[in-house]
């Protein structure tokens, strides 16, 4: 299995979308809590804990942010309740989107993720409209520049990833939502240091859409994810090899 659109391997090269770092640590620190709450403050039994804390640690966040949000999630410290959500819709020109969240409060996430959506031409679905399209999958990234495939590959196949591809300049780590954080972690103990590192849905088949209308599905995305409770957007837009994007700076 190829790695997933050729925008989302420039998103993780920006920074995912140029995100702020305090709104990515935001999220992180919910996923964090979530995952403490639903398997334990131990990140050795609790195989999602142990994966957004790598998360969090790939984005250099603080050592006490982690911890403060792990006795949050476990009780020890009061927080908010937080519920998890997966809505699914469409943007212009067909292209499939999955749209994560963790919020305290239903209706205004349902609210925002809908006005989002329709003030930019797209359409919300219902639920299993599109997810029969993607698989779930830990998408661990390098830079060809600094190292090569056949390095990166001895490593990550020994200890349990699926495939590991190169194109555009990067290479992709292809894993099992399970198999991901024994992935990452052995790569980070050889030494090699990854532009990124996510648990991704991962479309099966791309649509390829012209420049112009591929930059208003980007701008949807980038909307999308400007929100508070919006963890990850996923979507099935490959975009054209000659794309560049007006918009960047």
């Amino acid at each position: 299995m190829s790695g997933h659109s050729k925008w989302a391997t420039n998103k993780h090269k920006k920074g995912l979308a140029d995100a702020k770092r305090g709104q990515k640590f935001t999220k992180l620190i919910k996923e964090i809590s979530v995952a403490a709450k639903m398997g334990g403050a131990d990140p050795e039994s609790n195989a999602r804990l142990r994966t957004a804390m790598l998360k969090a640690r790939t984005e250099n966040m603080p050592k006490d942010n982690i911890e403060r949000a792990i006795k949050k999630g476990s009780g020890e410290m009061d927080g908010s309740v937080f519920y998890e959500l997966t809505y699914e819709g469409y943007a212009p020109g067909g292209v499939a989107l999955i749209i994560d969240t963790l919020t305290d409060n239903k209706n205004r996430t349902a609210s925002d993720v809908r006005s989002t959506l329709t003030k930019s031409g797209g359409t919300l679905g219902a639920t299993g409209c599109v997810s029969y399209m993607f698989q779930t999958k830990g998408i661990i990234t390098y830079d060809d520049n600094t190292y090569n495939e056949e390095q990166i590959f001895e490593v990550a196949l020994e200890h349990g990833a699926d495939d590991v591809t190169s194109s555009d300049g990067m290479i992709e780590v292809i894993t099992a939502p399970t198999d991901f954080a024994n992935v990452l972690e052995a790569l980070q103990g050889a030494g090699f240091e990854q532009e990124s590192a996510e648990i991704e849905k991962v479309a099966d088949l791309n649509v390829t859409l012209d420049a112009e209308k591929a930059r208003k599905v980007l701008k949807i995305i980038d909307k999308l994810e400007e929100l508070d409770d919006v963890q990850q957007v996923f979507s099935n837009l490959e975009l054209p090899d000659d794309f560049e994007d007006s918009d960047e700076e």
